[in-house]
């Protein structure tokens, strides 16, 4: 009997999970994905055909079939713990969890903070614990690689009241963080001055002094910062009045802001970085350029928050593939003294992999 630790991140139309064994050095067993739920849902798993699943296939549905092909392959594997990417866990969770019922009713409070993530990541924990009653599961949060930044790099200039009630920055993309900074430990020293820039779909950077993150770009929600894919980046606050003023309803600006904003609205249309590259039309470069001017200038901005930058690294999808775009932004930077570039690959599984052998070592020792 093999125990292995599967690991789970979920979206409204997306179910991928990797499965490591249970001992120190992680081995990866398995890599897939149930895409396209709600639309036209395909199983995939590195290294097999690709294989279409029903129409009307739920999140639930789509687990219960990651769970059931691991029991076919009949090779001895026994699930010991789930973990789960959580992309909110606010000022109250700064390390992975056991999610209890009790845990998931305060998580469900961080929603309206992450509307397009945190909704799916926890139906998934409460559909896992319908199918698989008794399996430990952990929850890892994006949010809790920044927990330790001081107040200034936290705060919003807004009434004491506000900020006391939990409205202040929080950062995400913290599993990609952590997953950097231990890879950049397992080779040698951490540089002390590192800039990370998770370029991706969503887009952050983050500022790290000796290995730990001092400020970050993204703040109380995933909107803020460098525009991404579909989502605006920082925006003036007047922007918001002015479209509530003028008739836009709260629920049609979250949903412009989240959904129909950034890349896609710049190019008109088209939110996928590669497309945007191979276009060459006018839209397309515009879009490219205004996000590469963005991450430029933001990476200034964290290099300012550091007193300087020894280390840039690109990682996330358009970090690690897009090497225009890692061209141009290193070449806004010239003015700064020389720093090293480097391209690492993100892997938050193997983060929360991570987080789950030592929940359960710890566990261990304490019986």
């Amino acid at each position: 009997m093999t125990d292995i630790l599967l690991v789970l991140n979920t979206g409204s139309s997306s179910v991928k999970f990797r499965i490591f064994g249970a001992a120190a050095d992680l081995p990866l067993l398995a890599d897939g994905r149930v895409t396209g739920i709600g639309t036209a849902p395909v199983f995939t798993v590195k290294g097999e055909t690709p294989r279409e699943l029903p129409q009307d296939l739920t999140q639930k549905q789509a687990l219960q079939y990651v769970l059931d092909w691991i029991d076919a392959a009949d090779d001895g594997r026994h699930v010991v713990a789930a973990g789960h990417r959580i992309v909110h866990g606010g000022g109250v969770f700064c390390a992975p969890v056991l999610l209890t019922p009790e845990v998931l009713d305060r998580l469900d409070g961080f929603v309206p903070l992450a509307p397009l993530h945190q909704p799916h990541n926890l139906a998934a924990v409460r559909a896992l614990a319908e199918i698989y009653p008794g399996l430990k599961q952990i929850g890892c949060f994006d949010t809790a690689f920044h927990a330790g930044h001081d107040a200034v790099a936290d705060c919003f200039a807004l009434p004491e009241k506000l900020r006391e009630e939990g409205v202040r920055r929080y950062g995400f993309h913290g599993l990609s963080y952590e997953g950097t900074a231990h890879f950049l430990a397992q080779e040698g020293k951490i540089p002390p001055r590192v800039v990370v820039a998770h370029l991706g779909n969503g887009a952050s950077l983050c500022a790290m002094k000796n290995g730990k993150s001092i400020d970050t770009t993204m703040g109380m929600t995933a909107l803020d910062g460098l525009p991404m894919g579909t989502r605006c980046g920082a925006l003036d606050p007047g922007v918001l009045i002015y479209l509530l003023r003028t008739g836009m309803s709260p629920d049609a600006l979250e949903e412009m802001l989240y959904h129909d904003a950034g890349l896609k609205a710049l190019s008109g249309g088209v939110s996928d970085m590669k497309a945007l590259l191979e276009d060459g039309g006018e839209k397309a470069v515009f879009a490219v350029d205004y996000f590469t001017r963005k991450v430029t200038q933001y990476i200034a901005m964290m290099a300012a928050s550091l007193g300087g930058l020894d280390l840039l690294v690109f990682t996330g999808g358009i970090g690690e593939n897009a090497a225009p775009v890692r061209r141009a932004v290193t070449e806004g930077l010239a003015f700064l003294k020389p720093f090293d570039v480097r391209v690492v690959g993100a892997d938050e599984e193997r983060v929360i992999a991570r987080h789950i052998l030592e929940f359960l070592s710890q566990e261990q020792e304490k019986s």
